[in-house]
Formats: structure tokens, sequence, C-alpha cells
């Protein structure tokens, strides 16, 4: 899965920065072969391939529809350590969750977006499903966002009552334990007693007496 991300984020800088270089390519030939103008032109394909990617940014930034529950349509941010699952991945835990919560159940997705996505994706009102975020970009999913920082586990509004969720799905966002105990302050004040937990965490700090949480495990992503 690491090789698959390096391979990805390589790829995606690799893009960013020859489409940049040909842009300016474009630009210099241009103003070359126009000495008589003072204002350098893109040609027709270099202003389509500009307007097509401005395009997709402004879909990025506000999706609509139904397609605002699509793994991927906000991008990943790295500096958060933001990694979204696959589809197939998200997928097998929505199921889970699924099946744990019960019929009507409540579901919290703790930085777990992807499954939140998913989850949406498969019912859509079947469930009662919240998303807890430090990326606010995902507040585009109004009252089921809510803004969440694991270094502060306990500030949460007051429409989030204690122990009111069938289920938790949780993906600490860093692998330090200090993350990871964080972080299960929050599951504990959530869960009414079930946990799906997902983390690359070695498991012997599972074990630390302050978690005092019983977990089922899913090793990385």
């Amino acid at each position: 899965m690491i090789t698959k991300r390096t391979d990805l984020i390589s790829f995606r800088i690799k893009f960013y920065f020859e489409t940049k270089f040909m842009l300016r390519l474009q630009t210099i030939r241009e103003m070359s072969d126009s000495e008589d103008d003072d204002v350098p032109r893109l040609s027709s394909h270099a202003l389509a391939a500009l307007q097509e990617f401005y395009s997709e940014q402004k879909q990025q930034s506000n999706p609509g529809g139904d397609d605002k529950y699509n793994i991927g349509i906000i991008e990943e941010n790295w500096q958060l350590s933001q990694f979204w699952y696959s589809q197939e991945t998200a997928l097998r835990l929505a199921k889970e969750a699924i099946a744990a919560a019960g019929e009507c159940g409540r579901i919290a997705c703790v930085s777990a977006p992807s499954v939140y996505q998913k989850l949406r994706e498969l019912h859509r009102e079947d469930f009662s499903i919240y998303i807890f975020e430090y990326d606010k970009r995902f507040a585009i999913y109004g009252e089921e966002f809510v803004f969440y920082d694991y270094n502060n586990p306990l500030d949460l509004p007051e429409k989030i009552a204690a122990h009111s969720f069938d289920i938790v799905i949780a993906d600490p966002p860093y692998l330090s334990e200090e993350c990871l105990r964080k972080t299960s302050e929050t599951i504990k004040y959530l869960t009414q007693g079930k946990i799906l937990l997902c983390t690359a965490q070695v498991e012997s700090s599972l074990r630390e007496p302050s978690l005092q949480i019983e977990l089922r495990l899913i090793l990385g992503n």
C-alpha cells in the first residue's frame, strides 16, 4: 500500500510540473512569434486544458448532488496525513459498520471520511451517520459534519450526546501513541460499546491501561 501511495504521489507531482512547464513553454513560443503583440496568448489547446483544470478544481471545492459522496471527490491532503481508502476497503468497512449498527442504527466515523462517503452512498436514509473530521472541506456534508481535533478529544457540540452511537469506526490520522490515546477518549465518549478501529499502530500500544476499551482491530488501509 505504501508503494502504491508513493507512486501516486510521484505521478501527481510529475504531472503538475510537466503541465506547468508545457504551459510556460507555449507562452514563450507565442511571445516570440508575436513580437508586434505586447500581450502573450495561449493556443486554443492550452486554453482548453487550462479551462478543464479550473473546472475540475471548482468541482472539487464545491461538489454537488450525488457526486459529493464519491471517494476522492475531495482530494487527499498529505500534510494532514490523509490517504483515502480504496473502493473495496471502504465498502468492506461500511458493510461491517452496517451489520454492527443494526437497523436504523447510529454510526460515527472518526477521521474516516472514506467510510462515511461509502455509507452515504449505500444507505442515504437508513442510518444516522456523522463524520468527525478536522478538515473543514468536509463541511459540505452539512449537519452530519462535526469539526474534530484529536488534540481536544471531548470538545464536541452539545448535539453529540455521550454513548449515543451504536458503533464508532475510527482511523487515527497519526501513528503516535498520543494520537491513539486521545482518539480513544473520543471513541469511549461516543460509543455504546461497539468499535471498529483501523490503524497501522503496533498492537502492543493498544494494550495501554489508559485505553480501557475493547477494540476490533484491522491493520493497515
